[in-house]
């Protein structure tokens, strides 16, 4: 349950076994957890929808579904969450689209591999929180990563690399235990 840590969306199926989804949905608003819900439900009753969407789920999707759809509305549901209704975001001279799936420097493209891109936008999503290793890994890779791999530093020296190249201000801080953040030239005056 949604007690155990800080998600961006919580998607949530009526027919759990043992559980009924609705309470979740309940309980979830009764603590003043505003996390986005998504209701997957094999029911379509106008009631029940309305009687959802009351109890403070923020969007239902009937099955069978979509999978293209359910992405869509995981995205855009995220996005809501973050405060940014819209799929473009700014921060400093950086430009990402969520749904192009591109990052823009000063309107130049910067050519950043799937996972680089990925990581940028949870950084972007999140300007000058810290995150840390353990958050980062989680994001990109679920629970299949090595609790002791490097890869999160490779990424990061990349996307220093690529920032620089592109004449970009902005860079990825290491904060030595702690995490990284993206830093961006307004704060460092």
């Amino acid at each position: 349950m949604s007690e155990s840590g800080h998600y961006d969306l919580l998607v949530v199926d009526l027919m759990l076994p043992g559980m009924d989804g609705f309470k979740i949905v309940q309980r979830v608003r009764q603590r003043g957890d505003m996390t986005p819900i998504l209701v997957l439900t094999a029911r379509d009753e106008r009631a029940q929808v309305v009687q959802l969407l009351n109890a403070g789920a923020d969007d239902y999707l009937t099955k069978p579904f979509d999978l293209g759809e359910l992405l869509a509305r995981i995205k855009a549901l995220i996005r809501r969450g973050k405060g940014v209704a819209h799929p473009v975001l700014q921060v400093g001279r950086m430009t990402l689209n969520s749904v192009e799936q591109t990052i823009r420097c000063a309107g130049e493209l910067v050519d950043l591999s799937p996972t680089e891109y990925r990581i940028m936008e949870y950084l972007m999503y999140r300007p000058r929180a810290i995150v840390s290793k353990e958050q980062m890994l989680e994001h990109l890779y679920d629970f299949t990563w090595e609790h002791h791999s490097n890869v999160i530093e490779a990424h990061m020296s990349n996307l220093r690399k690529k920032l620089r190249a592109m004449g970009e201000m902005a860079t990825v801080e290491t904060l030595r235990g702690r995490g990284y953040r993206l830093e961006t030239p307004e704060q460092l005056v």
